[in-house]
């Protein structure tokens, strides 16, 4: 562990791409494979591949907690401490003793302890056992056994470079390097592989989330149309991205975040069942709401709608749902895209071959004895459904999310006036020669919405409130991206109902790492959109800017912190302000 802590340490001194992929690849290749194959885990940023369900499920405060017994420092020095560097492993490194004591701990040590530390039940065990690895670690290695275990790096080292490594280091073509860690979800494994030669024997494995694709803003009609012809047109619907993993009975839903939410819609789960074949979609999940029968005002299984976000968001972060809260918000999959069928991973093929495998695919019967309900049959735009029944009274409905075409401006605000009418954010656009890219934002697809202006931004820090609301953390500090580093450009407190903000109380007490009395700096892992009227340069904040009546639009736990907004956004949109 030592070795791979100095590792880190020359790559995150690097600024170059290719000198920190060739100082990973030379470690690679001096290190034995079992050992590498755990290394590039932790380099990737994480304590466990990516299939494996296993979580530490150790936060920010237990981390600090155990650093101050260790380091005997009071809490004024280890705030101090923080403020210096900004991250929990670098605090450890300054205050943590050396000792002669610290034993010389390998990387699969320290992997077998995560794995302990995942299956230890209750704060108590995963203390003491948090203790006892950092007490024998070095403070360089006890920097980086933190920085693995808070996925959070911060030394330049994305995955695709560790990618490139790998394959630098055992002479592969780095395509098949991708492609392997794609189909495994494990960048150990696909060392192995590497490293034997077999790269192409890798095979799909199912249940770990692939990267989504991702689309880039379009400011107008005009500039939505000018990089592609005959484009597919979809609603761009108000819920949460999730791809769905399905073989026989078995589904598990994930979000953008990669986060498996199965359990928040096991009514969703059901619907999915009994394909013939396994199958990965990509859609959207809707809160979905049906029209009542005139005059008897009873529920009509004919027609429905997506409702607005606000309704899906009660079904989120939960561990269990009742049938209760299943009947009040029902929700539908709008599947706009599909990854994987008859055994073949479908990236590559372009989006018109994709959407007519989709098609097969949701209009193929189900394995008798499996489906949780019947096939629910395609919509139309206008949302109105065929019957969607069953035995069991599942009337999730599981939908080909409709798809237009638009060969002119007017075609295309004619359908964004018409989408608006249904209550949703805006409009898709899509190449249909476009291959599925995970993780890239290009301009094949694009996505259309006409509002003020909105951030999606990171939460630093938070404050308690006033008057009714002094007792709770309602005030938020938030940033956006800066490269590796997040800067703070504006601070609002309303948006979000009490609910949310009791929720979010104890969520920001439970991730404090530096309390300063009414204001409470936390750890940057919450994102939410913000809108606001104008913005202005500012010294008030470190990012120069500053949003003049910034409010919480929504939170959003369908985005990772590397994915908010950077300030470049930020400047494009000033600059627009500006010469508007």
């Amino acid at each position: 562990m030592k070795k791979l802590a100095a590792i880190c340490e020359q790559v995150a001194a690097r600024t170059k791409k290719l000198e920190k992929t060739a100082i990973v690849a030379s470690y690679l290749n001096a290190t034995p494979i079992e050992e590498a194959a755990a290394a590039v885990i932790f380099l990737s940023g994480r304590p466990f591949a990516m299939w494996e369900e296993a979580t530490l499920q150790v936060g920010g405060s237990l981390i600090w907690r155990v650093v101050e017994d260790l380091s005997g420092k009071t809490q004024a020095e280890l705030t101090a401490a923080y403020k210096c560097h900004g991250d929990l492993g670098s605090v450890a490194a300054e205050v943590l003793p050396a000792s002669e004591k610290h034993g010389d701990l390998s990387v699969r040590e320290v992997e077998k302890r995560f794995r302990q530390m995942a299956s230890a039940r209750g704060v108590a065990a995963k203390t003491g056992l948090l203790r006892d690895l950092l007490s024998q670690a070095a403070p360089l290695e006890a920097k980086y056994i933190i920085k693995v275990m808070t996925t959070d790096l911060r030394i330049g080292l994305k995955e695709s470079l560790v990618e490139e490594a790998i394959a630098k280091a055992y002479a592969a073509p780095a395509r098949e390097v991708q492609r392997a860690n794609m189909l495994l979800g494990d960048i150990g494994e696909t060392l192995r592989f590497a490293a034997q030669g077999k790269l192409g024997e890798a095979r799909m494995r199912l249940f770990h989330p692939l990267g989504f694709m991702l689309a880039s803003p379009a400011e107008s009609a005009e500039e939505a149309l000018s990089y592609f012809e005959n484009s597919f047109v979809e609603d761009k619907y108000d819920g949460i991205r999730a791809q769905a993993h399905c073989s026989g009975d078995t589904v598990k839903i994930f979000s953008r975040t990669r986060d498996e939410i199965t359990e928040s819609f096991p009514d969703l789960a059901d619907a999915l069942r009994g394909f013939s074949q396994d199958v990965i979609f990509d859609g959207e999940i809707v809160a979905w709401g049906y029209l009542a029968d005139e005059p008897t005002g009873t529920a009509s299984k004919e027609m429905g709608s997506a409702l607005p976000f606000s309704a899906l968001q009660q079904r989120l972060g939960r561990k269990k749902v009742s049938d209760d809260l299943i009947r009040r918000v029902p929700v539908a999959y709008l599947a706009f895209d599909i990854l994987y069928a008859k055994g073949e991973l479908l990236l590559d093929r372009p989006l018109k071959e994709r959407r007519q495998i989709l098609e097969t695919a949701l209009a193929a019967p189900r394995i008798p004895g499996i489906a949780a309900m019947s096939r629910a049959e395609q919509s139309v735009l206008g949302f109105h459904d065929a019957e969607a029944s069953s035995s069991a009274g599942n009337s999730t409905r599981i939908i080909r999310a409709p798809v237009f075409q638009a060969a002119s401006p007017a075609d295309l605000d004619a359908l964004f006036d018409a989408t608006q009418a249904r209550g949703n954010e805006g409009l898709m656009i899509k190449d249909p020669e476009s291959p599925y890219a995970p993780g890239r934002r290009g301009k094949w697809w694009l996505k259309l919405k006409r509002e003020l202006a909105t951030l999606d931004v990171v939460v630093t820090a938070v404050e308690y409130g006033h008057g009714r609301r002094i007792s709770v953390l309602s005030d938020y500090t938030f940033a956006v991206r800066d490269g590796d580093r997040l800067v703070n450009i504006g601070k609002a407190y309303s948006g979000l109902t009490d609910v949310e903000i009791a929720e979010m109380t104890q969520w920001f007490l439970d991730r404090t790492v530096e309390d300063q009395g009414l204001r409470l700096v936390v750890e940057p892992k919450i994102v939410v959109e913000v809108a606001f009227n104008n913005m202005m340069k500012s010294e008030r904040h470190n990012s120069g800017y500053a949003l003049r009546f910034p409010r919480i639009v929504r939170l959003r736990p369908d985005k990772l912190p590397e994915e908010a907004d950077t300030i470049e956004r930020v400047r494009e949109i000033f600059e627009k302000q500006r010469s508007a």
